[in-house]
């Protein structure tokens, strides 16, 4: 994106924009579907569960955005390529890519099975790999840069007390290294690369500690603000790594966690 992109409506800045957002029906992807949608963004929803892409979609076609959806397995190089092939054959392009593909698996690590550790690397990291790749060979190929943002987590720096989170934590640490060299590899190109980070966020994925008082009172305690991140807090920050606002910015990681990691 070029500097040129800042005439867009203020209400819309991503109007005339192709957003892929991979892995958006579950719950931090559906608000970040709506923010997208209601920027003004032509967007195709990606993911892996074949009733709930059509239903997102229809739901946001309803009120009146343009939006696609493509269907594919986040553990196949062959199907990720083609879900990105299907971004550029219903919109001709692909400006901007989202990336909120990922799962959480618990396992201490005197019980890990490998199997586990695995399929959560290739769920977390290895498609992030390979979705980043799609996306931006059809960007260089069509010589008006872009933008890749990644969803990460504050667990890409910070190890979990008391939990098994060794595959997740591996998966995030190397996606938060990911950002950064695809960030310098894609400078020359015009492509920026950044991250967002949430803390725990009120979603079905972190609701193994969230339903336990206990836990998601100490884990309170421990973030200034003073609450758990809802799912609108990060979509503020996706549109402005999305936006000609970060047209400057690449390689950056930015933490939506109220404050924890300023004090950990």
């Amino acid at each position: 994106m070029t500097s040129s992109s800042t005439s867009q409506n203020s209400d819309r800045p991503l109007a005339g924009k192709v957003v892929y957002l991979a892995g958006g029906t579950g719950g931090l992807g559906q608000s970040i579907a709506w923010g997208l949608a209601r920027s003004g963004a032509q967007l195709v929803i990606g993911g892996g569960e074949p009733n709930k892409v059509p239903a997102l979609t229809e739901q946001l076609r309803a009120a009146g955005h343009d939006v696609r959806g493509v269907v594919f397995d986040a553990r196949s190089v062959a199907e990720i390529k083609s879900s990105v092939d299907a971004v550029c054959d219903y919109f001709g392009r692909c400006d901007i890519f989202v990336n909120c593909v990922g799962m959480h698996r618990e396992s201490l690590m005197l019980e890990m099975p490998e199997e586990m550790f695995d399929q959560v690397l290739d769920v977390n990291l290895k498609s992030a790999m390979f979705l980043a790749q799609a996306v931006a060979r059809r960007q260089v190929a069509a010589g008006k840069g872009g933008k890749h943002v990644h969803l990460l987590s504050v667990r890409s720096q910070l190890a979990l007390r008391g939990k098994g989170y060794s595959a997740y934590t591996a998966s995030k640490g190397g996606l938060l290294m990911l950002v950064k060299q695809h960030a310098v590899e894609l400078a020359p190109h015009g492509i920026n690369v950044n991250g967002v980070a949430p803390t725990f966020v009120n979603t079905e994925m972190a609701e193994h500690v969230l339903k336990d008082p206990e836990s998601k009172n100490k884990l309170v305690e421990r973030i200034p603000l003073g609450r758990i991140a809802e799912p609108a807090d990060v979509v503020g920050p996706v549109l402005f790594f999305c936006s000609a606002a970060a047209d400057f910015v690449t390689g950056q990681i930015l933490y939506v966690d109220g404050g924890l990691t300023a004090c950990q």
